[in-house]
């Protein structure tokens, strides 16, 4: 017993905290675009942070409960409601059985949200994890997106959680039309001259329509300039990664990445800073900050030791 899709939205995928240890076979790790909210939203309903929950992109699904649980909804705002009755995000909410979850289109803030199920999913792990890399077909459901009448069952659902009244955030607001990335240089800002680094830094770039689970293409109104023919000997790629091909053009690698790849990477986005990326939208303006990878640590502990505090406020975790 747990949900059934009655309409799955335009893309909707099971995704866990991602899926490690094989980048050297050629195998992503998925996993969530934004971790921030994605992690809210298991705190919020007691699980542990990497638990798997549901990924929506632009247009959420319709999902009707078989049983009894807990959710919370994070992330984009898609107006969520429980038979017709508006739903608060960022809090705990019991649904009861028979009762029908609904989510419409993105009111533009943010383009992905995200629903976690107290107990968790039961969904079988592959290589360790729940999560869908849909071109790998590899998690989830068959490794494909979520389709209408498909059933998932809960791994332990929960009708009551303690403290429901804290179980409460306030709701993210998204930046629109221009944001600000915090970036950190390297591996290959060698293969730019100190002058084309400083251009990357000094002018801002278009988000195009080329912005999946993949990547995130950007465009310069002037191309940056390679010392050499932009490719290298292909080597890792990391989530934030900020590839240069041969055009120019920068692209973002994010979840679903390939693992390994030849072109030039000028860049990477620090971690806590990728939420903001994901969440945006084709047209925004995008401008990079350069820090170190010091300052990009210390934030990412910061962010980490935050969520601890939440976790250890609610759910006595540590």
């Amino acid at each position: 017993m747990g949900i059934i899709i009655e309409n799955p939205g335009i893309l909707t995928t099971v995704q866990d905290e991602g899926r490690f240890g094989y980048q050297q076979f050629g195998v992503s790790p998925a996993g969530p675009m934004d971790t921030k909210s994605f992690r809210l939203a298991n705190i919020l309903v007691g699980n542990d942070r990497g638990e798997g929950a549901l990924e929506m992109t632009f247009q959420g699904a319709a999902i009707r409960f078989e049983e009894e649980n807990i959710v919370a909804v994070t992330g984009a705002d898609m107006s969520p409601h429980i038979d017709g009755q508006p739903v608060p995000m960022y809090q705990a909410v019991k649904i009861p059985a028979g009762a029908l979850l609904t989510f419409g289109m993105t009111n533009g803030n943010g383009c992905r949200a995200y629903i976690a199920f107290a107990g968790g999913l039961d969904i079988a792990p592959v290589m360790g994890s729940k999560s869908t890399l849909m071109r790998n077909e590899l998690g989830g459901m068959d490794g494909r997106k979520l389709e209408k009448g498909d059933r998932i069952g809960f791994a332990a659902s929960k009708n009551t959680l303690p403290d429901m009244q804290l179980r409460k955030l306030k709701p993210e607001i998204f930046q629109k039309m221009e944001l600000t990335l915090r970036v950190v240089r390297g591996p290959q800002d060698y293969e730019f001259t100190e002058e084309e680094c400083r251009n990357f830094f000094w002018y801002g770039a278009k988000i195009t329509n080329e912005f999946d689970r993949m990547g995130c293409r950007l465009e310069r109104e002037e191309p940056l300039h390679h010392i050499g023919d932009g490719n290298i000997i292909t080597d890792g790629i990391s989530f934030g990664s900020i590839q240069v091909p041969p055009n120019g053009q920068p692209i973002i690698m994010l979840a679903d990445r390939q693992s390994t790849g030849g072109y030039t990477k000028i860049g990477s986005v620090i971690s806590v800073d990728l939420p903001k990326l994901v969440q945006s939208m084709a047209g925004y303006k995008v401008r990079f900050i350069e820090v170190s990878i010091e300052l990009a640590q210390d934030l990412y502990v910061r962010q980490t030791e935050e969520f601890d505090r939440l976790d250890d406020r609610l759910n006595g975790k540590r």
